[in-house]
């Protein structure tokens, strides 16, 4: 398969990294597995930096795609959040994985969840896997905390950009979540608790990067606050960036902050970082 830009885009760029696209090459795989929950064919994208194949084992950096998108989001979009990601991916020699995680709508309902676990477990499967980061925007964020409090033995750090960690309470994109969850809230109320990392805050004892809007209407930042608050007397390799005037978006300082913190934690720096 032919090296490829990493970002996929033209003239692209990683501003603010210790390498540049042009200086680093790529391998792109468009991979089908056959998912063990129920034998459906499913899909994720896997970025290689060139040489990996041969070389001791690296980290992984899985992302999750937003509500409405698809396992190209991480890879392709222009926007902030994809940027950074791929960004610290690049700078930090790392694998990246964006999956499908079942539907463009998943919401991480037990099928989703069941795939992300395959895939991990396939990554894993020829030894050459370090460590596995998490990272998603608004629903990848949201998901992402639901991953990590089901599978916390399986991941070394989590991002969850604008995301959600109460189902209970959010009210917005209800018939796509009852969907995946299997039933309403009032049909499958501890599935949706279950998928609730605010009850599970415990589980979180890895490195945790969050970001929030104080003006975000579409996944209202209060669960997250609430979450991150719980946190701090359990987990000290957390962090919390609040913007009081923003919206559903984070920008890319903010993005790619949280994602070093988490990998910089997971590493064992002793210092917290800004």
């Amino acid at each position: 398969m032919p090296a490829a830009c990493f970002h996929g885009l033209p003239g692209c760029s990683m501003t603010g990294a210790s390498r540049t696209c042009t200086e680093i090459r790529f391998l792109t795989e468009d991979v089908t597995f056959s998912a063990t929950c129920d034998g459906t064919q499913q899909r994720y994208v896997r970025i290689l930096p060139e040489g990996s194949e041969a070389e001791a084992a690296r980290d992984v950096l899985i992302a999750l795609h937003g509500h409405g998108s698809d396992r190209w989001q991480f890879i392709n979009d222009p926007r902030d959040e994809c940027r950074a990601a791929r960004d610290v991916a690049a700078a930090h020699g790392m694998i990246t994985v964006s999956p499908d995680y079942r539907e463009p709508t998943s919401w991480m309902g037990p099928k989703a969840e069941a795939d992300l676990v395959d895939i991990i477990a396939e990554l894993r499967a020829d030894g050459r896997v370090a460590r596995v980061f998490l990272c998603g925007g608004s629903m990848g964020g949201a998901a992402g905390l639901t991953f990590a409090v089901l599978h916390p033995d399986l991941l070394d750090g989590v991002v969850a950009m604008n995301g959600l960690a109460n189902h209970v309470d959010f009210e917005n994109f209800q018939e796509a979540i009852a969907a995946s969850f299997g039933g309403t809230k009032a049909e499958a109320p501890e599935e949706y608790r279950k998928r609730s990392a605010e009850f599970q805050s415990e589980k979180l004892t890895m490195p945790v990067g969050l970001t929030t809007g104080g003006k975000d209407t579409s996944v209202p930042p209060d669960s997250v606050l609430r979450l991150a608050e719980v946190l701090k007397p359990l987990n000290p390799r957390v962090l919390l960036i609040h913007r009081e005037n923003e919206g559903h978006q984070t920008d890319y300082a903010d993005a790619r902050a949280v994602l070093e913190f988490v990998v910089q934690q997971a590493a064992g720096a002793t210092e917290p970082q800004p």
